[in-house]
């Protein structure tokens, strides 16, 4: 499982996997922990290789050590928070923002070259916890989630849509109590992903 602060969230580095929070405190050890307790015969082995602060870009540049040279049978990938925040937080620094054209160039690209070695994909859209649709930076950041249904689309990929799961808890909660900044969520705002993310593959928990 692979992206940018939202899946590392303090995993062990270089190896994202094993004992005392190895796999880190999100939705990333929610869904080891829930597949190890549903189905623990199938022996699912995850690791996780989020960092920090990653985009389309910086996972490009570390696809092979961190995927391809894992021989994996199952990739997730969610990433693009970054891409679009960056657009916000430092809009003068044009060599940090990732444009829309760029982002799904890039991803198709790592698709492309990934897909045919596994058995599956899960692509997971980034997210903005904030329920005004007409925000700057949570319309952008539907841009970059309809980037992600697309190429899951096109390429028959699992597709998680973690902005509709959030939609439909910010009916009921305010998004400060599931993220300070409206991105980087506490235990609940994982859970929800990773509830999505079992409901996608089929895990169900219902």
């Amino acid at each position: 499982m692979i992206g940018d602060s939202i899946t590392d969230c303090g995993r062990s580095h270089p190896a994202g996997e094993g004992l005392f929070d190895a796999l880190g405190k999100g939705y990333v050890c929610f869904v080891d922990a829930l597949v190890q307790a549903i189905a623990p015969e199938q022996r699912i082995r995850i690791i996780n290789r989020g960092l920090c602060g990653n985009t389309i870009r910086d996972l490009k540049a570390r696809w092979r050590e961190d995927v391809l040279d894992l021989k994996p049978d199952w990739v997730s990938v969610m990433i693009g928070i970054n891409d679009v925040w960056r657009q916000f937080d430092s809009p003068l620094q044009a060599e940090l923002i990732v444009l829309p054209c760029e982002y799904e160039a890039i991803f198709e690209e790592l698709i492309q070259s990934t897909l045919p070695r596994l058995k599956g994909m899960v692509i997971m859209t980034p997210y903005f916890i904030e329920p005004n649709r007409s925000d700057p930076m949570r319309t952008m950041m539907d841009h970059y989630g309809a980037i992600c249904r697309r190429l899951a689309e096109k390429y028959g990929t699992h597709f998680v849509d973690t902005q509709s799961a959030f939609d439909a808890a910010l009916e009921h909660l305010h998004p400060m109590s599931l993220a300070w900044d409206r991105v980087h969520p506490v235990a609940t705002g994982h859970m929800i992903l990773a509830r999505s993310f079992l409901r996608t593959v089929g895990f169900g928990l219902d």
